[in-house]
């Protein structure tokens, strides 16, 4: 536990439980500081006051406070205005202990500045093992280096920003910095960052996407009794696709279909893996659809509720008429899939084509059928067994949750293509990261905003940061051991490192690559330093 101090706010008639809420993102229309927009800072002058304070209460030579029992406080940090000439935007004060009894106080003193894209204001690093050397009185000083880059970040489309809070960086750690700003040895501790939203329009899986938007909105008609029916994704209306797939079913059995024809069975096609051709190796359509897979595809496109009921009138008639004779992959519990099999003994159930029932009906072969497609990638690409994937594919549970196993599984698609296709991943990198996945969806629900987190050799992204800027690189200095300890860290970064700091400079365009420009990168410096004072 530590304690965070900070100005109290004015509006005292707002509910207590509320907690401040900031956003990371910075808009047009946000630029100047808000009132109420974050966390207030108080004056460095009144927060050196209060560490004074914090350090009196634990100090045991401060005997004329006469305090019966000294208590060790959490650690305390400060939030600053950066009034002062270094712009001090922190203080903290930490105690040190042996056993119970209070040794000293660690002091900490952070300061920021910027954002400049001007280096020759950076720190040298042997200018700042230097000052800690005389700071500290040490003889000798560690070195550890931090960076962090983008590696997959927002692209432009037509000109703008797509609004994506989708992300893959990576962190990487090394020892023995010998300059700033040095590009990670590959002899570094690398850790891969992934978070990634689903539906981006240029994802090769965008397809896919769709179709399962649509399967999401027949589970919440069938949850409300409302379906929202979303804009088709055929040209053709899905009564006519129906009715011309049954005639080509129908002309098959009654012996029109030519016997010579080479591809023996005519093969219909499903949009749904229509995706990119860097993709088709790892991703491509399933050539075993059956028949209510294959009317799915077509009905995928119905955009009422009446050509719902229509579509399944026309199947239901072929049925009843035994005009067709489908085949169906065992293991379907479908309504559906039942009455094809009452089919083949000549005689099927009465079904009411009314209130939820066709919504139900066609949510299952949906079901059904994106399941399969999401088996058919992991197994296929020897991603995960069948067992690991039955969580994810479990008919034992409502339909509801159902389709919110299939949106994982869909979640975990979309980053596994990712990878695939813009790092170039291979099986040795996506085993590992499919299992991490699947692990933390087996326990935890829908979050696409989860950073999974891999570690790799950086030699496996090099090529996508080695000329790169870093969004934050940092330097360790350190010297002493345990509790005597002491650090000083130097630090650039191209997002403000505190929240309640505000720059006139701060802006959207603080990256250096905006819509493909090439302007030079923008970074905020933030030094932190450690000072201990022992109690006698």
């Amino acid at each position: 536990m530590i304690y965070v101090l900070q100005k109290a706010r004015h509006d005292e008639e707002s509910d207590p439980l509320e907690e401040s809420k900031t956003d990371d993102a910075i808009y047009a229309s946000e630029l100047l500081p808000k009132e109420s927009s974050g966390p207030q800072a108080l004056p460095v002058r009144r927060a050196k006051q209060l560490i004074s304070l914090y350090t009196m209460v634990q100090n045991p030579n401060m005997t004329h406070l006469k305090i019966s029992e000294l208590v060790v406080l959490p650690p305390l940090w400060i939030r600053c205005d950066g009034s002062d000439p270094e712009h001090t935007c922190w203080l903290g004060a930490e105690p040190l202990k042996a056993g119970n009894k209070i040794t000293g106080i660690n002091f900490y003193l952070v300061t920021c500045d910027g954002p400049t894209a001007d280096k020759t204001h950076f720190a040298n690093l042997e200018d700042l093992k230097m000052a800690h050397k005389t700071q500290h009185h040490s003889s000798v000083v560690m070195t550890k280096g931090f960076a962090q880059y983008e590696l997959i970040r927002a692209a432009a489309i037509e000109d703008t920003l797509v609004e994506s809070e989708s992300n893959i960086y990576v962190d990487i750690a090394w020892s023995s910095v010998e300059k700033i700003l040095e590009t990670p040895p590959l002899i570094s501790a690398a850790t891969l960052n992934i978070a990634l939203e689903s539906g981006d329009p240029r994802s090769p899986v965008y397809q896919l996407y769709r179709e399962l938007q649509f399967l999401l909105a027949l589970a919440e008609g069938l949850k409300t009794g409302v379906t929202e029916w979303p804009e088709p994704l055929e040209t053709e209306s899905a009564v006519d696709l129906v009715r011309e797939f049954l005639t080509d079913l129908k002309k098959k059995l009654d012996g029109y279909c030519m016997s010579g024809n080479k591809n023996g069975t005519e093969k219909i096609q499903c949009d749904t893996a229509a995706v990119d051709s860097s993709i088709k190796s790892i991703f491509s359509e399933r050539g075993d659809l059956d028949f209510a897979e294959q009317l799915w595809c077509k009905m995928k496109s119905v955009s009422s509720y009446q050509e719902l009921i229509e579509c399944f009138r026309l199947v239901i008639k072929s049925l009843e008429h035994g005009e067709i004779q489908p085949w169906i992959h065992q293991g379907s519990s479908s309504l559906l899939s039942k009455l094809i099999q009452q089919s083949y003994h000549g005689k099927i159930d009465a079904v009411s084509l009314s209130g939820i029932t066709p919504i139900q009906m066609l949510l299952e072969i949906g079901l059904d059928k994106m399941k399969k497609d999401y088996v058919s990638f992991f197994i296929g690409q020897e991603l995960a067994t069948l067992t690991y994937l039955d969580y994810f594919i479990s008919t034992s549970v409502d339909l509801q949750e159902q389709v919110h196993r299939v949106q994982k599984l869909h979640h975990m698609l979309e980053i596994m293509v990712s990878c695939a296709v813009l790092l170039q991943f291979k099986h040795e990198n996506l085993f590992p990261l499919t299992q991490t996945c699947m692990k933390y969806y087996k326990e935890n629900p829908l979050n696409e905003k989860h950073v999974f987190q891999l570690p790799i050799r950086p030699a496996l992204v090099k090529k996508f940061y080695q000329n790169d800027h870093p969004e934050i690189w940092k330097v360790d200095i350190s010297s002493g051991h345990g509790p005597r300890e002491v650090k000083t860290m130097w630090q650039v970064s191209t997002n403000p490192p505190v929240e309640h700091m505000t720059s006139n400079n701060t802006g959207l365009f603080s990256d250096s690559t905006v819509n493909g420009s090439s302007e030079e990168r923008m970074y905020f410096t933030t030094t932190a330093k450690c000072s201990q004072v022992l109690f006698p």
